[in-house]
């Protein structure tokens, strides 16, 4: 999973300018969702939600750098371990903070104490994490001198470079600070590959989840990728250059899956965490087409690009236009490995086997939405939308009007009324997983 990075952000979706041959690659080769979902338009709900199979409301992480991930909440680690799994987290987590002690990021030190949950926590035997972001190239560091929250030249000097304050965690609860110069998406990559490997050599089964940070802020390049995008802007070439260097790491993990004669037997699952950073006449990155960014329930802000590739059953060229979220990880995984469901509690997800075989024509199951006194039900076809408690509901029709151009609400009052009353009943019933209910 990448962090912030747009639907249009890639070449199979359009890009015409980053360059992500790998991903475009793996579009090819699998399947491609033209409306996937994050469960949330900003980084942490939407993270717990892949681990869960929930919303974000429902566990307690309602927006980035809030609560933690409950001990009482199952997740896929968890569930996975059971079968035999060995489990491995790296890259950002922000689903709790990581350290008792050490002042670190957001929420470290004894601030953080009582938001402390790592991977280690909720069921990874093996993690190299962050609590939240770090930059792009040289994670650890920051150059000296008043440099920009949203991009810097890479450090020339690592003695003259100050800490950026934060730290990559190990299962143990150490510090890791070897082999962390450099692209950050390659120093991620160099502990998931031993992993998976090891794992591979063992004939044990894996679930490992990688989330890079790349394009987040600040985002910074090193001097092989800014130099592709040479006639571009400094903040667009480090915007560029990172989803480039990201996208190589992710030929390098499917070249690694090959090599192992696993990748037959191995589902790879690519998505975005929510829509791009900043306003889009200043920013690099790009919803393409839809309304909305980051922290907007409008479409750009929730809509990300997705493939699912795998070998072994996923038919090669494949496009949907049903609708998947990020919840829909968790129950999806549970029914390929045909292990028991998670029955004591409300899952938001649903399987997307019906439609990794090809045998599923609609999702008829909504998925719901809740940020920041924002709402939206979305359907096979249409969606409710709400910004504030005191709007009105708005009725977009996203098959003939992705952009959400036009309301329909007043041309069809009897539609609006009905998903309403079904957005209202499934706000209750996340209210009451909120309160404890589920547990």
């Amino acid at each position: 999973m990448c962090d912030d990075l747009g639907w249009g952000d890639v070449g199979f979706n359009g890009n015409k300018i980053i360059r992500t041959p790998h991903l475009d690659a793996m579009a090819k080769a699998g399947l491609k969702f033209n409306r996937f979902y994050a469960a949330a338009p900003v980084c942490s709900p939407t993270r717990g939600s892949c681990i869960t199979g929930r919303h974000p409301y429902r566990y307690g992480i309602p927006f980035a750098n809030s609560g933690h991930m409950k001990p009482e909440e199952l997740t896929l680690a968890e569930l996975l371990k059971n079968q035999g799994y060995t489990t491995g987290h790296f890259g950002k987590w922000h689903l709790g903070t990581l350290t008792k002690t050490v002042k670190d990021s957001n929420r470290g030190g004894l601030r953080g104490v009582k938001h402390f949950s790592p991977p280690q926590a909720n069921g990874f035997d093996v993690c190299f994490s962050t609590e939240s972001k770090v930059p792009t190239w040289d994670p650890l560091l920051r150059p000296k001198g008043n440099n920009s929250k949203y991009w810097w030249d890479a450090v020339s000097d690592a003695a003259e470079a100050k800490p950026y304050g934060t730290a990559y965690w190990n299962e143990r609860g150490e510090s890791v600070t070897d082999n962390t110069r450099g692209d950050n998406s390659r120093v991620i990559m160099d502990r998931a590959i031993p992993f998976i490997r090891g794992a591979a050599r063992r004939g044990q089964p894996f679930f490992g989840i990688v989330w890079f940070h790349a394009p987040h802020l600040p985002v910074v390049a090193g001097p092989r990728h800014t130099a592709m995008y040479a006639g571009h802007a400094k903040f667009a070439q480090h915007y560029y250059g990172c989803i480039t260097a990201l996208d190589e790491q992710v030929g390098r993990l499917r070249a690694e899956l090959r090599a192992l004669g696993v990748a037959d037997d191995t589902v790879l699952f690519f998505c975005s965490d929510n829509g791009p950073e900043g306003q889009a006449d200043s920013a690099p990155g790009t919803a393409a087409h839809f309304s909305g960014r980051k922290r907007s329930l409008l479409e750009g802000g929730i809509r990300v690009p997705g493939i699912v590739e795998w070998p072994g059953r996923v038919k090669a060229g494949r496009t949907t236009d049903i609708p998947c979220v990020t919840s829909d990880y968790l129950p999806t995984i549970l029914d390929l490995l045909e292990a028991k469901p998670v029955s004591d509690r409300p899952i938001d997800g649903m399987s997307l086997v019906p439609l990794i075989d090809g045998n599923l024509a609609k999702r008829g199951q909504p998925i719901g939405f809740e940020s920041k006194g924002q709402l939206a039900w979305i359907g096979d076809r249409y969606k409710l939308y709400r910004k504030g408690g005191a709007a009105e509901f708005k009725l977009f029709d996203l098959v003939a009007d992705p952009s959400e151009k036009n309301d329909l609400a007043k041309a069809k009052p009897r539609l609006a009324k009905r998903l309403a009353g079904e957005l209202a009943a499934w706000r209750a019933s996340c209210q009451a997983s909120a309160a404890g209910k589920d547990y």
